[in-house]
């Protein structure tokens, strides 16, 4: 039986032409979102698809704490995740036959741990499981890849 709940997530956008802002229901936050420079925006603020792609980025940092912190025998330092990922705009833009999506995504991360390699390999392949951003753009169709990088943790003087 499954030990979790169903988390809520409600938003409200309110903006014109390429801008928008929207408002975390029950929070305090707020995200300003623009359209890409190519598509009319003003790089006043992130576009929506460079927050889809930091979603994935933080969303396999911040899942692989939560595995973490239910191991007690996993150590994890510093960070450092580098994303890539490449867009055809024929559809979106020009309204051409196919779906307009991501073509490729690929993270290289490296990570400070104290796992061997068996174990780090095992830890990687339980965050991109457990990840919802990963799984989303594995769902969508993207050719994903990642290359993780077990760093060997260092010890606190």
């Amino acid at each position: 039986m499954a030990k979790g709940s169903i988390l809520s997530f409600s938003l409200i956008g309110k903006g014109s032409v390429v801008k928008q802002k929207l408002e975390i229901v029950g929070s305090s936050l707020t995200i300003d979102v623009v359209g890409h420079s190519t598509l009319g925006g003003d790089n006043s603020a992130p576009s929506p698809l460079d927050y889809a792609l930091a979603a994935l980025s933080s969303c396999t940092q911040v899942t692989s704490q939560i595995i973490a912190s239910q191991d007690p025998s996993i150590e994890l330092g510093e960070w450092s995740i580098n994303l890539t990922s490449h867009l055809d705009n024929s559809v979106l833009v020009f309204g051409e036959e196919g779906i307009s999506n991501f073509s490729d995504v690929h993270l290289d991360i490296s990570v400070e741990t104290n796992l061997d390699d068996v174990k780090f390999a095992a830890f990687a392949f339980e965050v991109e499981r457990r990840c919802p951003m990963t799984q989303l753009f594995r769902g969508s169709g993207v050719k994903f890849s990642s290359n993780w990088k077990n760093i060997e943790l260092r010890k606190a003087a």
